[in-house]
């Protein structure tokens, strides 16, 4: 079954149920209106009929009820008349005489306060209790009864009785299923058509909506058309529908940029490790087989200098496969954290010791700045000190000899600041959107952004809830990262 089909089906069975609703709720409205019209009718004409019975009968005496005289004046009364029925009552309201036959009188009180209204004068109709149903109240006519000057209990007639109401409630049912029929039937035409004609007029948007989801192509994303805000209490199914498509495509085409994006970088870095590893390979290989082929005709010194340029060879592809290693861990969230609070300027003196030899060898200077009582930080110490590592190395082979490496330290409210300067040449302002991302593809412009130290260090950075930034110098290059502080002892 198609949509259309089912949005069809959908509209034309709520606006039928409604117009169906509609007109039951009018018709038993105009029903009961007509039902309270026909009670106050035949109470209004009925009004003295107790009257006159206790006028003209005498009912009862100082003796009581005069059984005899109250069943037969009873009997005849509704003889004559089938659809009233007459009751004698006490002054309590309780039932003392009456006709019905055996089994048929289910009360044997009556409540007296309808009867105390009716003859106030209230306004009609005025239901009373029926002696032969257990709740059922009709209208009624109601006299007071006097024997010798005192009251002595009512006259009490029911307008509507047993016999008429049941002729009228067969009538009524048939009357109210053949209104009841064509109600339905024209109500089902009508909600047709009504379906029928709000169907175009509902669907369009669902047909735009449906013809923008086809032609979507997430490799060429169609432009879609700007849309409103949507209200906080928008109701609107289709509107939202509209926008949750639109947003949806957006993420999609743009997570689908991410990722072609991602897998260009993975197969350049893939090509620019194999270039990296070539090298130092070939290198390594052919000392190697230099030293196998003419082992006989080196000298000691020759053979130890091979040795020592195929071992420091050995030692790049070392490093390269450990750093590789070292980035797929934490690319793939292999790498938990251990967080420690320590002292950040005591882990960055012992970081700076490690290159002092080298950075004396080529005159460069390298110091360290920090405020007296900088707080402690919360971070993971081994991560701190690869971070800390790759960067004064980066700098240090950026600077030329007699040049100056400097590391600060600032304290922040929430975070510790470390800003890692040289006064080399700098970053090309061209490469600062790359210098993060993975290395290069092979060609003249290979190696000029950050590397595999730079991506690690990011990544570490990011771990530890901050990011790693260069920051705007006149002159060199100074990267600046955050780690959080650690929280006082309560």
């Amino acid at each position: 079954m198609t949509l259309r089909l089912r949005l069809w089906q959908k509209l034309a069975a709520v606006f039928a149920a409604l117009l169906v609703l509609c007109s039951l709720a009018l018709l038993g409205m105009q029903m009961r209106m007509a039902l309270r019209h026909e009670q106050e009718v035949v109470q209004r004409l009925s009004l003295g009929l107790a009257a006159h019975i206790a006028q003209r009968s005498e009912l009862m005496d100082q003796a009581g009820m005069r059984e005899p005289e109250v069943r037969a004046l009873f009997g005849q009364l509704m003889a004559v008349n089938p659809s009233v029925e007459v009751y004698l009552l006490d002054e309590q309201g309780r039932v003392l005489g009456h006709d019905a036959p055996s089994g048929h009188l289910h009360r044997d009180k009556v409540d007296l306060a309808p009867l105390k209204a009716l003859l106030a004068g209230g306004a009609l109709p005025i239901l009373g209790d029926d002696p032969r149903s257990a709740s059922g109240r009709k209208v009624f006519s109601v006299a007071p009864l006097v024997v010798q000057g005192k009251p002595a209990g009512y006259v009490y007639v029911v307008l509507v009785g047993e016999q008429r109401q049941m002729l009228a409630d067969d009538l009524a049912s048939s009357s109210q299923w053949r209104t009841t029929l064509w109600s339905v039937v024209l109500v089902a035409v009508l909600g047709m058509l009504a379906g029928l004609v709000a169907f175009y007029w509902v669907t369009r948007p669902l047909r735009e909506l449906t013809r923008r989801i086809q032609s979507f192509d997430i490799d060429a994303p169609t432009e879609l058309p700007a849309l409103p805000a949507l209200r906080d209490d928008e109701r609107d199914e289709l509107l939202i529908l509209e926008h949750a498509h639109a947003q949806m495509a957006h993420r999609l085409g743009e997570q689908w940029q991410q990722l072609r994006q991602q897998d260009l970088q993975r197969r350049e870095m893939v090509a620019n490790i194999s270039h990296d590893l070539r090298t130092p390979l070939a290198s390594l290989h052919g000392y190697l087989e230099t030293l196998a082929m003419k082992e006989a005709t080196l000298s000691v010194e020759e053979r130890r200098r091979y040795l020592a340029i195929a071992l420091s060879q050995s030692a790049k592809v070392g490093g390269l496969a450990r750093a590789l290693f070292e980035l797929a861990r934490l690319e793939h969230g292999q790498v938990q954290l251990q967080w420690e609070v320590f002292a950040l300027p005591e882990l960055l003196q012992d970081v700076l010791q490690k290159f002092e030899l080298s950075a004396e060898a080529k005159q460069q200077r390298l110091d360290a700045s920090f405020p007296q009582g900088l707080p402690l930080v919360r971070a993971d110490v081994g991560l701190v000190e690869r971070v800390l590592t790759n960067l004064i190395d980066n700098a240090l082979r950026h600077t030329p000899e007699g040049g100056h490496v400097q590391v600060r330290l600032f304290a922040a409210p929430d975070h510790v600041r470390v800003q890692v300067g040289d006064n080399g040449p700098g970053v090309d302002p061209a490469l600062r959107a790359t210098l993060f991302h993975a290395p290069a593809a092979l060609g003249p412009r290979r190696g000029e952004n950050g590397g595999l130290g730079l991506l690690i260090v990011q990544r570490v950075v990011q771990l530890h809830g901050h990011d790693i930034r260069l920051l705007d110098t006149e002159q060199g290059a100074t990267f600046e990262f955050a780690l959080p502080r650690a929280k006082p002892a309560a």
